[in-house]
């Protein structure tokens, strides 16, 4: 959210208000916005959020290491946010791209995919299936991108910072036969 406003984007958030940012980093966005000439909208209304969006971006619902015990309330309060061929279409963008940084509960291939069906009769949490493997996702290549930039960053603090040491120490390097 800070990061969009500060790049000017158009920026929508769409979630019920017990799951929103608190009010003092909403506040942040808001200046931030105006000084950049951002777009920013928080609101409960998934139709309007969606509007005439390029992309659709979304998260798990339920985490791994959080209580099960939770996740009913979660998901009862997140499933109209659900991302699905319905909320697409509310974009009126035939261009619109989903995202998503994974993992994401699509469908009940996994072990908590079918623990969810099998507790509340999802087949899907946060995005449907349909939507996931469509021609609209790309999720892997998003993953794809992701993968560089963190070979990037581990080169940029692995590797000496005097440019004289680190041009030395490539020309010596040599790979250890097998």
């Amino acid at each position: 959210m800070i990061g969009a406003v500060k790049m000017g984007m158009d920026i929508r958030l769409a979630g019920p208000k017990q799951c929103w940012p608190s009010e003092a980093r909403v506040d942040q966005a808001w200046a931030i916005a105006r000084q950049t000439g951002a777009h920013f909208m928080l609101t409960e209304d998934a139709e309007a959020a969606v509007r005439d969006c390029d992309f659709l971006y979304t998260d798990v619902w339920v985490s791994m290491g959080e209580s099960p015990h939770l996740w009913g309330e979660r998901i009862n309060l997140m499933l109209p946010y659900q991302v699905n061929s319905k909320l697409m279409v509310m974009t009126r963008n035939s261009q619109t791209k989903f995202m998503h940084c994974l993992p994401a509960v699509h469908n009940t291939d996994t072990k908590l995919g079918k623990e969810i069906y099998e507790t509340y009769g999802l087949e899907a949490l946060e995005v449907t299936d349909e939507v996931f493997e469509s021609n609209v996702s790309i999720v892997f290549d998003q993953a794809e991108n992701r993968l560089h930039t963190i070979k990037a960053v581990l080169v940029a603090t692995l590797v000496d910072e005097h440019p004289a040491s680190r041009s030395h120490a490539w020309r010596e390097y040599t790979p250890a036969r097998v």
